[in-house]
Protein backbone atom coordinates (compact mmCIF):
# COMPACT_ATOMS: atom_id res chain seq x y z
CA UNK A 1 0.00 0.00 0.00
CA UNK A 2 0.96 3.65 -0.36
CA UNK A 3 2.91 5.15 2.52
CA UNK A 4 1.25 8.57 2.34
CA UNK A 5 -0.79 9.64 5.33
CA UNK A 6 -4.40 8.48 5.37
CA UNK A 7 -6.81 11.39 5.88
CA UNK A 8 -9.54 10.44 8.34
CA UNK A 9 -12.63 12.64 8.29
CA UNK A 10 -14.36 13.32 11.61
CA UNK A 11 -16.91 15.64 13.15
CA UNK A 12 -15.42 18.28 15.46
CA UNK A 13 -17.26 17.39 18.66
CA UNK A 14 -15.27 16.12 21.64
CA UNK A 15 -16.92 12.70 21.35
CA UNK A 16 -16.36 12.42 17.59
CA UNK A 17 -12.72 13.47 17.96
CA UNK A 18 -12.21 10.92 20.74
CA UNK A 19 -13.70 7.99 18.84
CA UNK A 20 -12.00 9.01 15.57
CA UNK A 21 -8.69 9.26 17.41
CA UNK A 22 -9.15 5.72 18.70
CA UNK A 23 -9.92 4.48 15.18
CA UNK A 24 -6.91 6.39 13.81
CA UNK A 25 -4.63 4.62 16.31
CA UNK A 26 -6.06 1.25 15.27
CA UNK A 27 -5.64 2.05 11.55
CA UNK A 28 -2.01 3.09 12.15
CA UNK A 29 -1.28 -0.19 13.89
CA UNK A 30 -3.07 -2.17 11.19
CA UNK A 31 -1.60 -0.51 8.09
CA UNK A 32 1.67 0.97 9.33
CA UNK A 33 0.65 4.23 7.66
CA UNK A 34 0.40 7.63 9.32
CA UNK A 35 -3.17 8.87 9.85
CA UNK A 36 -4.19 12.52 10.13
CA UNK A 37 -7.57 13.71 11.38
CA UNK A 38 -9.48 16.11 9.11
CA UNK A 39 -12.17 18.03 11.04
CA UNK A 40 -15.44 18.55 9.19
CA UNK A 41 -18.48 20.51 10.36
CA UNK A 42 -21.86 18.87 9.65
CA UNK A 43 -25.32 20.41 9.48
CA UNK A 44 -26.29 18.63 12.69
CA UNK A 45 -23.38 20.33 14.47
CA UNK A 46 -24.38 23.90 13.55
CA UNK A 47 -28.19 23.67 13.58
CA UNK A 48 -29.82 24.57 16.87
CA UNK A 49 -33.11 22.90 15.97
CA UNK A 50 -34.14 19.68 17.66
CA UNK A 51 -33.22 16.58 15.67
CA UNK A 52 -36.86 15.59 15.23
CA UNK A 53 -37.46 18.96 13.53
CA UNK A 54 -34.54 18.76 11.09
CA UNK A 55 -35.33 15.17 10.21
CA UNK A 56 -32.47 13.52 12.02
CA UNK A 57 -31.49 11.22 9.17
CA UNK A 58 -28.03 11.96 7.85
CA UNK A 59 -27.58 15.38 9.46
CA UNK A 60 -24.30 14.31 11.10
CA UNK A 61 -23.18 12.21 8.15
CA UNK A 62 -23.73 13.98 4.81
CA UNK A 63 -20.80 16.41 5.02
CA UNK A 64 -18.39 13.58 5.88
CA UNK A 65 -19.68 11.46 3.02
CA UNK A 66 -19.42 14.39 0.60
CA UNK A 67 -15.75 14.85 1.61
CA UNK A 68 -15.16 11.14 0.91
CA UNK A 69 -16.81 11.37 -2.51
CA UNK A 70 -14.75 14.46 -3.41
CA UNK A 71 -11.55 12.70 -2.39
CA UNK A 72 -10.80 15.20 0.38
CA UNK A 73 -10.56 12.39 2.95
CA UNK A 74 -9.77 8.68 2.56
CA UNK A 75 -11.72 7.34 5.53
CA UNK A 76 -14.68 8.61 7.57
CA UNK A 77 -15.74 7.55 11.05
CA UNK A 78 -19.39 7.81 12.09
CA UNK A 79 -21.48 6.81 15.07
CA UNK A 80 -23.30 4.00 13.31
CA UNK A 81 -26.70 5.01 14.72
CA UNK A 82 -26.40 8.30 12.75
CA UNK A 83 -26.12 6.57 9.36
CA UNK A 84 -29.15 6.53 7.04
CA UNK A 85 -30.23 2.93 6.46
CA UNK A 86 -29.53 3.08 2.71
CA UNK A 87 -25.84 2.66 1.85
CA UNK A 88 -24.63 4.73 -1.16
CA UNK A 89 -23.14 2.56 -3.92
CA UNK A 90 -20.04 4.77 -4.16
CA UNK A 91 -19.12 4.19 -0.51
CA UNK A 92 -18.19 1.00 1.33
CA UNK A 93 -18.87 0.25 4.99
CA UNK A 94 -15.38 -1.19 5.36
CA UNK A 95 -15.49 -2.00 9.06
CA UNK A 96 -17.83 -2.13 12.05
CA UNK A 97 -15.52 -2.59 15.07
CA UNK A 98 -16.46 -4.34 18.30
CA UNK A 99 -19.39 -2.53 19.85
CA UNK A 100 -19.21 -0.60 23.11
CA UNK A 101 -21.96 -0.95 25.74
CA UNK A 102 -25.18 -0.17 23.81
CA UNK A 103 -27.21 0.88 26.87
CA UNK A 104 -28.58 4.30 27.72
CA UNK A 105 -27.61 5.80 31.06
CA UNK A 106 -28.90 8.42 33.49
CA UNK A 107 -26.81 11.23 34.93
CA UNK A 108 -28.93 12.56 37.79
CA UNK A 109 -28.58 15.02 40.64
CA UNK A 110 -27.63 13.63 44.04
CA UNK A 111 -26.42 10.39 42.38
CA UNK A 112 -30.04 9.22 42.05
CA UNK A 113 -31.17 6.13 40.15
CA UNK A 114 -33.98 6.54 37.58
CA UNK A 115 -36.57 4.88 39.84
CA UNK A 116 -35.52 7.06 42.82
CA UNK A 117 -36.12 10.40 41.09
CA UNK A 118 -38.66 12.62 42.87
CA UNK A 119 -42.24 13.07 41.65
CA UNK A 120 -42.39 15.46 38.72
CA UNK A 121 -38.69 14.96 37.94
CA UNK A 122 -37.58 16.72 34.75
CA UNK A 123 -35.49 14.41 32.54
CA UNK A 124 -33.69 15.87 29.52
CA UNK A 125 -33.17 14.05 26.22
CA UNK A 126 -33.11 14.97 22.55
CA UNK A 127 -34.42 11.55 21.54
CA UNK A 128 -38.10 10.74 20.88
CA UNK A 129 -37.12 7.05 21.31
CA UNK A 130 -35.92 7.66 24.86
CA UNK A 131 -38.93 9.87 25.66
CA UNK A 132 -41.38 7.20 24.47
CA UNK A 133 -39.83 4.40 26.50
CA UNK A 134 -39.15 6.42 29.67
CA UNK A 135 -42.71 7.73 29.66
CA UNK A 136 -44.10 4.23 29.04
CA UNK A 137 -42.02 2.79 31.89
CA UNK A 138 -43.07 5.60 34.22
CA UNK A 139 -46.73 5.10 33.31
CA UNK A 140 -46.66 1.36 34.04
CA UNK A 141 -44.60 1.67 37.24
CA UNK A 142 -46.41 4.59 38.87
CA UNK A 143 -43.59 7.12 38.38
CA UNK A 144 -44.29 10.80 37.70
CA UNK A 145 -41.74 12.29 35.28
CA UNK A 146 -41.57 15.02 32.66
CA UNK A 147 -39.35 14.48 29.61
CA UNK A 148 -37.78 17.72 28.35
CA UNK A 149 -36.32 18.05 24.80
CA UNK A 150 -32.69 19.23 24.83
CA UNK A 151 -29.78 19.56 22.39
CA UNK A 152 -26.07 20.07 22.86
CA UNK A 153 -22.88 18.19 23.58
CA UNK A 154 -22.19 16.08 26.66
CA UNK A 155 -20.90 19.05 28.69
CA UNK A 156 -24.01 21.09 27.89
CA UNK A 157 -26.39 18.27 28.75
CA UNK A 158 -24.76 17.29 32.03
CA UNK A 159 -24.53 21.02 32.81
CA UNK A 160 -28.33 21.22 32.92
CA UNK A 161 -28.24 18.80 35.88
CA UNK A 162 -25.39 20.54 37.69
CA UNK A 163 -27.16 23.91 37.23
CA UNK A 164 -30.40 22.55 38.68
CA UNK A 165 -32.41 23.11 35.46
CA UNK A 166 -33.06 19.39 35.13
CA UNK A 167 -33.13 16.50 37.59
CA UNK A 168 -31.48 14.11 35.14
CA UNK A 169 -30.37 13.65 31.54
CA UNK A 170 -30.23 10.48 29.43
CA UNK A 171 -27.08 9.76 27.42
CA UNK A 172 -25.46 6.80 25.66
CA UNK A 173 -23.06 4.75 27.78
CA UNK A 174 -20.71 4.32 24.81
CA UNK A 175 -20.21 8.04 24.31
CA UNK A 176 -19.41 8.70 27.95
CA UNK A 177 -17.03 5.74 27.99
CA UNK A 178 -15.16 6.97 24.90
CA UNK A 179 -14.53 10.41 26.44
CA UNK A 180 -13.56 8.97 29.81
CA UNK A 181 -16.61 10.16 31.76
CA UNK A 182 -18.42 6.91 32.50
CA UNK A 183 -17.88 7.50 36.25
CA UNK A 184 -20.45 10.34 36.09
CA UNK A 185 -23.25 7.85 35.35
CA UNK A 186 -25.69 7.46 38.24
CA UNK A 187 -27.78 4.66 36.67
CA UNK A 188 -27.40 2.24 33.75
CA UNK A 189 -30.81 1.71 32.14
CA UNK A 190 -31.55 -1.95 31.49
CA UNK A 191 -32.42 -2.74 27.86
CA UNK A 192 -35.63 -4.18 29.31
CA UNK A 193 -36.49 -0.60 30.35
CA UNK A 194 -35.15 1.33 27.35
CA UNK A 195 -34.08 -0.37 24.13
CA UNK A 196 -31.21 1.56 22.53
CA UNK A 197 -31.21 3.15 19.09
CA UNK A 198 -30.43 0.74 16.25
CA UNK A 199 -26.64 0.56 16.02
CA UNK A 200 -26.05 2.44 19.30
CA UNK A 201 -22.56 1.91 20.70
CA UNK A 202 -21.13 0.85 17.33
CA UNK A 203 -18.91 2.80 14.95
CA UNK A 204 -18.97 2.77 11.16
CA UNK A 205 -15.75 3.14 9.16
CA UNK A 206 -16.41 4.16 5.55
CA UNK A 207 -14.22 4.65 2.49
CA UNK A 208 -14.65 4.87 -1.27
CA UNK A 209 -16.11 1.69 -2.78
CA UNK A 210 -13.47 1.62 -5.55
CA UNK A 211 -10.52 1.50 -3.12
CA UNK A 212 -10.30 -2.29 -2.77
CA UNK A 213 -6.87 -2.17 -1.13
CA UNK A 214 -8.03 0.18 1.62
CA UNK A 215 -11.28 -1.77 2.13
CA UNK A 216 -9.25 -4.96 2.59
CA UNK A 217 -6.89 -3.26 5.08
CA UNK A 218 -9.70 -1.69 7.13
CA UNK A 219 -11.47 -5.07 7.20
CA UNK A 220 -9.00 -6.03 9.92
CA UNK A 221 -11.01 -3.79 12.29
CA UNK A 222 -14.34 -5.46 11.49
CA UNK A 223 -16.18 -7.54 14.10
CA UNK A 224 -18.51 -10.01 12.33
CA UNK A 225 -20.88 -10.42 15.30
CA UNK A 226 -21.28 -6.66 15.74
CA UNK A 227 -21.85 -6.25 12.00
CA UNK A 228 -24.66 -8.82 11.76
CA UNK A 229 -26.28 -7.46 14.94
CA UNK A 230 -26.38 -3.85 13.77
CA UNK A 231 -27.40 -4.96 10.26
CA UNK A 232 -30.46 -6.70 11.73
CA UNK A 233 -31.31 -3.66 13.88
CA UNK A 234 -30.98 -1.22 10.98
CA UNK A 235 -32.96 -3.51 8.67
CA UNK A 236 -35.83 -3.33 11.17
CA UNK A 237 -35.58 0.48 11.21
CA UNK A 238 -35.59 0.62 7.39
CA UNK A 239 -38.53 -1.76 7.09
CA UNK A 240 -40.51 0.42 9.51
CA UNK A 241 -39.68 3.29 7.09
CA UNK A 242 -38.45 5.31 10.05
CA UNK A 243 -35.57 7.76 10.22
CA UNK A 244 -32.96 7.78 12.98
CA UNK A 245 -34.90 10.43 14.94
CA UNK A 246 -38.08 8.29 15.08
CA UNK A 247 -39.08 6.72 18.41
CA UNK A 248 -37.77 3.26 17.44
CA UNK A 249 -35.46 1.12 19.57
CA UNK A 250 -33.80 -2.12 18.52
CA UNK A 251 -31.15 -4.45 19.89
CA UNK A 252 -29.78 -7.71 18.55
CA UNK A 253 -27.80 -9.74 21.05
CA UNK A 254 -26.19 -13.14 21.03
CA UNK A 255 -27.53 -15.93 23.21
CA UNK A 256 -24.77 -18.25 24.36
CA UNK A 257 -24.64 -21.61 26.10
CA UNK A 258 -21.41 -21.31 28.03
CA UNK A 259 -18.80 -20.26 25.46
CA UNK A 260 -20.84 -21.43 22.46
CA UNK A 261 -23.01 -18.84 20.73
CA UNK A 262 -26.32 -20.49 19.89
CA UNK A 263 -28.75 -17.88 18.61
CA UNK A 264 -29.40 -14.21 18.01
CA UNK A 265 -32.33 -12.42 19.62
CA UNK A 266 -33.65 -9.24 18.01
CA UNK A 267 -35.91 -6.94 20.02
CA UNK A 268 -37.74 -3.93 18.60
CA UNK A 269 -39.97 -1.20 20.00
CA UNK A 270 -41.91 1.73 18.54
CA UNK A 271 -44.15 4.07 20.42
CA UNK A 272 -45.66 7.50 20.82
CA UNK A 273 -43.38 9.92 22.65
CA UNK A 274 -45.86 10.27 25.53
CA UNK A 275 -45.54 6.53 26.15
CA UNK A 276 -49.28 5.84 25.89
CA UNK A 277 -49.03 3.43 22.96
CA UNK A 278 -46.16 1.00 22.40
CA UNK A 279 -45.49 -1.98 20.16
CA UNK A 280 -42.65 -4.13 21.51
CA UNK A 281 -41.76 -7.54 20.07
CA UNK A 282 -38.81 -9.88 19.80
CA UNK A 283 -37.69 -12.81 17.67
CA UNK A 284 -34.95 -15.38 18.09
CA UNK A 285 -33.20 -17.41 15.44
CA UNK A 286 -29.86 -18.79 14.23
CA UNK A 287 -27.00 -16.28 14.23
CA UNK A 288 -27.01 -14.76 10.72
CA UNK A 289 -24.04 -15.85 8.65
CA UNK A 290 -24.59 -13.41 5.80
CA UNK A 291 -25.68 -9.80 5.28
CA UNK A 292 -28.87 -11.09 3.64
CA UNK A 293 -29.80 -13.27 6.60
CA UNK A 294 -29.28 -10.37 9.02
CA UNK A 295 -31.43 -8.12 6.82
CA UNK A 296 -34.17 -10.78 6.71
CA UNK A 297 -34.24 -11.05 10.51
CA UNK A 298 -34.89 -7.31 10.81
CA UNK A 299 -37.54 -7.27 8.09
CA UNK A 300 -39.42 -10.19 9.65
CA UNK A 301 -39.68 -8.52 13.06
CA UNK A 302 -40.64 -5.19 11.46
CA UNK A 303 -43.46 -6.92 9.56
CA UNK A 304 -44.83 -8.29 12.86
CA UNK A 305 -44.57 -4.84 14.47
CA UNK A 306 -46.36 -3.21 11.52
CA UNK A 307 -49.10 -5.83 11.77
CA UNK A 308 -49.62 -4.71 15.37
CA UNK A 309 -49.94 -1.04 14.40
CA UNK A 310 -46.38 0.28 14.71
CA UNK A 311 -46.70 2.48 11.61
CA UNK A 312 -49.19 4.81 13.26
CA UNK A 313 -46.98 5.46 16.28
CA UNK A 314 -43.89 6.99 14.76
CA UNK A 315 -44.66 10.53 13.66
CA UNK A 316 -41.79 11.14 11.25
CA UNK A 317 -41.91 8.88 8.21
CA UNK A 318 -39.27 8.45 5.55
CA UNK A 319 -40.28 9.99 2.22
Amino acid sequence: MSTRALRLGTRRSKLAMAQSGQVADAVRRLTGRPVELVEITTYGDVSREHLAQIGGTGVFVTALRDALLRGEVDVAVHSLKDLPTTQPEELALAAVPVREDPRDVIVARDALKFTDLPRGARIGTGSPRRMAQLNAYARTHGLDIETVPIRGNVDTRIGYVHDGELDAVVLAAAGLSRIGRIDEVTDFLSVDTVLPAPGQGALAIECAAHDAELIAALGGLDDPFTRVAVTAERSLLAALEAGCSAPVGALADLLADGQIVKEMRLRGVAGTTDGTRMVQLSTTGPVPETHGQAMALGRELAAEMLAQGAAGLMGERAH
